[in-house]
């Protein structure tokens, strides 16, 4: 879906830093991030999507491409089944944040995806705003300096809701 990998190029610049978690809640695959990272172990890729079997991007995002080289194990696909309840699309995303904790990262990058939810064209799952606030609350627990990146979110009537919702969560989380 897009030319620039705006997670990649922040995590790069951050890795000078210390060490970075991006975590991909995108609907699809993030095929990008995981090819530009795959053979490094300062940066670890967690991606929660839809199984390549019926989700662009086909090809990638299973769940035993974990990295090569220094990189073997520091790249977590998390593939999930066309429909799910959003209790199992919460346990995928404790699943993401144990590894990420047990990764000790500096810097958090989240790559925000909306089109998990309910009536995007590009995919099959049904989160509602309630639902991002409380994937934003779990991430926010985190408590680690955090960058947010925008990425897919097609259905423009709950776009902006769920945005804020995530958001909302996020700060909630952090301060608890």
């Amino acid at each position: 879906f897009c030319y620039f990998n705006n997670n990649a190029v922040a995590a790069h610049w951050l890795s000078s830093y210390g060490k970075v978690a991006i975590l991909d809640v995108d609907y699809h695959h993030g095929n990008g991030q995981q090819d530009i990272f795959y053979e490094r172990a300062d940066v670890l890729t967690v991606s929660i999507h839809g199984h390549p079997n019926f989700a662009y991007p086909y090809f990638s995002g299973f769940e035993d491409e974990r990295g090569e080289g220094p990189g073997e194990g520091f790249n977590l696909n998390i593939a999930l089944p066309e429909t799910i309840e959003v209790a199992r699309y919460h346990k995928a995303l404790e699943r993401a944040l144990r590894r990420i904790k047990e990764f000790r990262p500096t810097f958090l990058v989240v790559a925000l995806g909306l089109d998990p939810a309910k009536g995007d064209p590009t995919g099959t799952w049904n989160l509602v705003a309630r639902d991002f606030q409380q994937n934003g609350r779990m991430i926010g627990a985190l408590r680690l300096p955090t960058l947010v990146i925008q990425e897919g979110g097609y259905r423009t009537r709950t776009l902006g809701a769920n945005a804020r919702a995530f958001f909302e969560g996020l700060v909630e989380g952090a301060r608890k």
